[in-house]
């Protein structure tokens, strides 16, 4: 006979890692918390597959992302934030306190919850992509473009993102190849006219990329007419793929509010959700900004405000 496990309870109960997750951490946990962050299924999210981080403030010679995640962690662990491995698989906010799964079997019981399970960019499911991934290949040409000037590369997609980066790129690379699935775009018509009258543009409709090449890194993307089947080498350094995120917030459905993309919909200028005591930081309520600096910034927002709402329960209790 399986016995049922107790249940935990901790005052602050932070999901997942990353940026947003552990700058949460470290405010929580200076201000006594006792927070618990549970690291999910990619500790330290996407900057551990990140080469080179050389934006984020306070690395004047830039950093590597895992180095990165490593720092924040040690900064978390140093005020006393009990960080362990697991996945919440489940949650419960229907009740307070609110409740959540690890690991399908390890049940905890919290007073406050900040979410910070960030967002997985959608790729194109080549396995170069893989091979070379911070080796030329890239889902955020903001964070890396810069390593590309006077290069050339491509990017993928047709909607407002890729338009918006790839008028990005052609500031800083020698040419950009943008392809384009079909013979439109989505993007809105301000961001097709500015990718359109960049002189150093060039769009390739109905194109689809076949594969990736190179040795060490990326050297040429080999790409195809869905129409004609005619198939071409363009000559490029980066790579960069531009349909979309998905973020990380599939074990919220039905309890908070998330937006038609799935981003948890927060309260304008603070990170409140529509339940009380539940905070949505980073990624997984930003599909705007989604740098590093701006989740760590939403990371401390969620702190603050998990202390103020207990703040406020405690004199609830007294009352």
């Amino acid at each position: 006979m399986e016995l049922e496990l107790e249940m935990e309870k901790v005052q602050v109960l932070i999901i997942g890692s990353g940026p947003a997750g552990y700058t949460a951490a470290i405010y929580a946990s200076r201000a006594g918390l006792k927070p618990v962050l549970y690291q999910g299924g990619q500790p330290g999210g996407q900057l551990t597959i990140t080469n080179d981080v050389e934006n984020y403030p306070g690395y004047p010679d830039g950093v590597i992302g895992p180095q990165m995640m490593m720092d924040f962690q040690k900064q978390a662990e140093r005020f006393g934030t009990d960080i362990r491995y697991g996945l919440v698989t489940a949650t419960d906010f229907s009740s307070y306190p609110l409740k959540a799964t690890v690991d399908e079997k390890h049940e905890i019981e919290a007073e406050a919850v900040i979410i910070s399970t960030g967002a997985s960019a959608k790729w194109l499911g080549l396995p170069s992509e893989e091979k070379f991934n911070g080796k030329g290949v890239s889902a955020c040409a903001v964070c890396d473009g810069f390593f590309f000037k006077g290069q050339d590369v491509v990017i993928v997609g047709a909607g407002d993102t890729a338009a918006e980066e790839a008028t990005y790129l052609s500031k800083l690379a020698n040419k950009v190849y943008m392809l384009v699935r079909r013979d439109e775009m989505r993007a809105s018509k301000i961001m097709q006219h500015r990718v359109k009258n960049t002189a150093n543009i060039e769009i390739l409709w109905n194109t689809d990329t076949v594969e990736i090449e190179g040795n060490d890194t990326v050297e040429s993307v080999r790409v195809k007419n869905n129409q004609t089947g005619e198939e071409r080498v363009l000559e490029a350094q980066g790579f960069f793929v531009a349909i979309g995120h998905k973020p990380n917030t599939d074990i919220f459905k039905g309890q908070l509010d998330l937006d038609e993309s799935g981003y948890i919909k927060t309260i304008p200028g603070s990170s409140k959700t529509n339940i009380e005591g539940v905070f949505a930081t980073g990624d997984a309520q930003d599909h705007i900004y989604r740098q590093a600096v701006t989740a760590a910034g939403s990371g401390c927002m969620g702190a603050l405000d998990a202390e103020r709402f207990l703040a406020a329960k405690e004199v609830e209790l007294v009352d």
